[in-house]
């Protein structure tokens, strides 16, 4: 590697810069032939901080900086270079030199850069680079991957008014880079803060991407090896908790926000962005998006017990989720005046009840009913949610009717006497019974009467 940086010196910034993806995409191709998953040492990694990133080698040493045109050319360079080499697996493991943060000072420049290289191929739909982003944003922590989102979101949501139909597209051009966009936009709106509410037309964007292929957002999940435990600090294999906690917290947040904006003021200072925008009601597209998160959830049982990861794997997590949820809503519903927002309560908790069921019934949420009425407690009282943490009513066991099925609620109980009709008045036709159902069904629970 010492040959090649006392030839790359002689160069100028952009000719160096092509030259060192030349050298290291030849080192990897003959690395990748003798080991599956070449290690990246610390000698490429240098060379890329020095003549791509210029972060000068020497201490004390004044950084270079490339002025616009130069770094247009830059992207411009390794953009062509991710579309032309043909080999994905050379491809990803330059990208994940150049990007893979290393907990340096060049760290910042790496993600600049990379904001730049993907904001572009979104632009001129360069698959080979979302692809690279796609596998980056799921290997690396989650710290760096909203900082990616968040760069995306201002070129394409802020910066030029109607660019996002530009971004809408990459739906069929990478699926695999919009699941990790989701899951990394759902992690940086955290609807702690009005100022993390998504921004209406990203909003928009992630429903009708959505709605429009309910199983999008389980390509990550489909598509990966999967252990038993995820690592920590990475995003999750799905959106689905931070698509979760978009649809329940929706009706808090934003009936917390209105008050605000009708001063025209959001957290003390004056509201970005123009009345309309802001006033937009987005409480349907939150409806559709519960729809489908629900569907979604239907569909994950099956692919559980294929990966024989049922009962093993929590794709919604209950400690970073439900109880982190609860919390939220309890505090939301302090917060706000019970009188003037009894809907959006009883809204919001129903959402979280049909959530917590059906996530539940698939095996996506490990738990048991008594953790759930533990930490459910604190909540304002619900009727859907007060079913759902306790189970159906336990009744007698009768030989016809299987375990785990509802009786007839209109016939009389079991063994209670029938009167004789009087003779004067005619008798009735008997009424038919309602037919029986499971409660939730392929999903065995201990039964507990509503408390």
């Amino acid at each position: 590697m010492s040959d090649i940086r006392l030839s790359l010196l002689r160069r100028d910034a952009l000719s160096a810069a092509k030259e060192v993806l030349y050298h290291l995409d030849v080192f990897f191709s003959s690395q990748l032939q003798s080991a599956p998953l070449p290690l990246v040492d610390k000698g490429p990694v240098e060379l890329l901080e020095e003549f791509v990133f210029q972060v000068p080698k020497e201490r004390g040493s004044p950084a270079k900086r490339l002025n616009s045109i130069q770094e247009l050319q830059l992207l411009e360079i390794l953009c062509n270079y991710f579309q032309e080499q043909s080999k994905d697996s050379v491809r990803q493991i330059i990208f994940s030199s150049l990007f893979g943060p290393q907990g340096n000072k060049a760290d910042d420049c790496r993600m600049a850069l990379l904001g730049k290289l993907v904001s572009m191929a979104v632009a001129v739909c360069r698959v080979p680079v979302l692809e690279c982003a796609a596998s980056w944003l799921q290997r690396t922590p989650t710290v760096y991957c909203v900082r990616l989102a968040q760069a995306l979101v201002d070129d394409y949501c802020s910066l030029v008014p109607g660019s996002i139909q530009t971004l809408k597209q990459v739906f069929s051009a990478s699926p695999r880079f919009c699941c990790q966009f989701i899951t990394s936009v759902t992690m940086l709106y955290d609807m702690s803060s009005d100022d993390l509410i998504p921004p209406p037309d990203l909003l928009e964007m992630v429903v009708s991407w959505i709605f429009e292929d309910p199983r999008l957002i389980l390509i990550t999940f489909l598509n990966t090896p999967i252990a038993a435990s995820l690592p920590i600090g990475f995003l999750e294999l799905t959106p689905l908790s931070g698509l979760i906690r978009w649809c329940v917290k929706a009706p808090l947040v934003y009936k917390r926000r209105k008050p605000a904006l009708a001063n025209g003021r959001l957290n003390g200072k004056p509201a970005k962005g123009s009345a309309p925008a802001l006033d937009k009601d987005c409480q349907p597209l939150y409806s559709k998006l519960h729809l489908s998160v629900l569907q979604v959830l239907m569909l994950l049982q099956g692919h559980l017990t294929e990966k024989n990861l049922y009962g093993r794997l929590g794709l919604v997590p209950f400690d970073h989720v439900v109880v982190s949820l609860v919390d939220e809503i309890s505090r939301l519903s302090d917060e706000l005046n019970p009188l003037n927002a009894s809907q959006e309560v009883e809204l919001a908790l129903d959402r979280l009840a049909q959530a917590l069921q059906v996530a539940m019934a698939a095996g996506a949420l490990l738990c048991t009913r008594e953790d759930l009425r533990t930490v459910c407690s604190r909540l304002p009282h619900n009727n859907l949610l007060q079913l759902v943490i306790s189970g159906p009513v336990q009744q007698p066991s009768h030989a016809a009717l299987p375990p785990g099925f509802y009786p007839p609620i209109h016939t009389p109980p079991l063994g209670y006497p029938t009167h004789a009709a009087h003779p004067a008045i005619p008798a009735h036709p008997a009424l038919p019974a309602h037919p029986v159902q499971t409660f939730i069904p392929g999903m065995a629970f201990p039964y507990r009467p509503i408390r």
